[in-house]
């Protein structure tokens, strides 16, 4: 469910905002146009929003200046402890994609970034058949994610990275659950939602699956 990432994500956490702003340049591609990306979910993002895979709370405090009422969830300690800083009005939880306290309230949009790909196929579609259940009809996940259009293009894109002796990175691509979009839109469709994929930079794919109204 993500929680084995964990430890590398409280690794990380003191570094995070620096790798994100191009300051690794085996992960810069990963994360051109960055702060465009989280606008742009932002942007679509309305109502009462839970946010999984908070990180350091770059997201958060873009949906939070927006007005929206943001719920934040994030499993590592690490990262929660620097968000909280950030956000001293935000609820931010402990929990994962599949496992959070239960929220009692109607969600109209559920997003994340840089996160999905932590849950393993089969466990992503636990996760969408659990979110269909808690929006809304016509509520919305906005994920902005590293996705690849065939499993050609992921090994593909792994080969130029070893090529490039970017080998944290071809490591990252081969230990982590980095999938492609038939299998994401098969997901998405199989519990009620219709799903539009448009690429933002030369690994992150935005996802909006809205959830169709019962007949």
């Amino acid at each position: 469910m993500g929680r084995e990432f964990n430890e590398l994500f409280n690794e990380w956490a003191q570094s995070y905002d620096q790798t994100v702003t191009g300051h690794d340049p085996e992960y810069e591609e990963v994360f051109i146009d960055y702060d465009k990306i989280l606008s742009t979910v932002a942007e679509k993002s309305s109502g009462t929003t839970i946010e999984f895979g908070v990180g350091t709370g770059n997201l958060t405090a873009i949906l939070n200046n927006k007005g929206l009422n943001v719920i934040g969830i994030e499993p590592s300690e690490g990262m929660r402890e620097i968000a909280k800083q950030k956000l001293k009005n935000i609820t931010i939880l402990d929990g994962d994609f599949l496992d959070f306290p239960q929220i009692d309230l109607e969600i109209n949009t559920i997003v994340s970034t840089y996160a999905f790909h932590h849950l393993t196929d089969g466990e992503k579609d636990l996760a969408i058949q659990k979110y269909s259940k808690l929006l809304k009809d016509k509520g919305r996940i906005i994920f902005a994610d590293t996705v690849f259009p065939t499993e050609e293009a992921k090994q593909e894109r792994i080969r130029d990275s070893r090529n490039k002796n970017f080998n944290r990175l071809a490591d990252d691509l081969q230990r982590e659950y980095y999938t492609t979009i038939p299998v994401l839109r098969n997901i998405f469709e199989k519990h009620r939602f219709t799903v539009d994929f448009i690429q933002l930079n030369p690994f992150v794919w935005l996802m909006e699956a809205k959830k169709e109204e019962r007949s």
